[in-house]
């Protein structure tokens, strides 16, 4: 079973934001923001909205990273690890 580390808790990932070098927030999945039901599908099936499963590496996770300093965001894939 493959797993997002940041989804989960087992790794704290910080991200500096590249217009202002502010600290960055993460805001959850990009897939979260999809539409109302988005946070309620499976990974697997959420991962074939987005597109991932075409990809080489299914086992990947996109997060978006949001600036508080100049409200800049940016979407950030993190490799899920096999639990």
């Amino acid at each position: 079973m493959y797993v997002c580390p940041v989804c989960n808790g087992l790794t704290n990932m910080e991200k500096t934001c590249q217009v202002c070098s502010g600290q960055m927030v993460d805001r959850g999945r990009l897939i979260d923001y999809f539409d109302d039901y988005s946070p309620y599908l499976e990974d697997e099936d959420a991962k074939l909205v987005d597109g991932f499963l075409e990809t080489k590496s299914n086992h990947l996770c996109v997060h978006v990273y949001h600036c508080l300093s100049c409200d800049s965001e940016v979407e950030v894939t993190i490799e899920e690890q096999n639990r």
